[in-house]
């Protein structure tokens, strides 16, 4: 995933994907050309790898532009984690996946939501109604909420990212 700049000027739906896809490909980027290792790392008491990290991204992304956005069931391997044993499934099992097969699951879920997005703009832009919530149906999402909650999750798992890809092997950078 290439990492461009947002445009100066555009639509506010525009700028709001192009800062969330700038962001996206940032994380991608912070966790490409590393070992499995090197995806362990961790940084003092802190259990958070940047495998789990991006895992985790992935799961938001199916989550927030799959289930919560459209109301689509859970995508595997969503749908058959055990959630109940194990609320940090996608944190813990991160590291069993190769690290091309990582980053491609973040990518296909970030393409995924792509298509989501466009779905829901095409039908109502930025004031389209999610589905009921899963947890809490009497609330529901516009996308432009869901975007920039997107867009705040992802900009702050950047900063641990790079905390994380620092102690993984020195790189340091936007």
């Amino acid at each position: 995933m290439q990492r461009t700049d947002p445009d100066l000027v555009a639509d506010e739906l525009t700028q709001i994907t192009q800062y969330l896809d700038y962001h996206r490909a940032t994380l991608a980027q912070k966790a490409g050309r590393l070992t499995r290792e090197q995806l362990g790392t961790r940084v003092g008491v802190s259990t958070l790898t940047l495998a789990g990290l991006v895992n985790h991204a992935a799961l938001n992304e199916d989550h927030w532009f799959g289930v919560v956005l459209l109301g689509h069931p859970r995508a595997e391997p969503w749908a058959s984690a055990p959630w109940d044993d194990d609320p940090d499934w996608e944190f813990r099992t991160a590291l069993d996946l190769d690290p091309p097969a990582l980053l491609d699951r973040y990518l296909e879920t970030c393409a995924r939501s792509r298509a989501n997005v466009a779905e829901a703009a095409a039908a109502g832009g930025l004031d389209f109604l999610s589905a009921p919530h899963p947890r809490r149906p009497e609330e529901r999402f516009n996308l432009r909420w869901i975007l920039l909650h997107m867009l705040e999750e992802t900009a702050r798992h950047n900063g641990h990212a790079d905390l994380l890809r620092e102690a993984a092997d020195g790189e340091t950078g936007e």
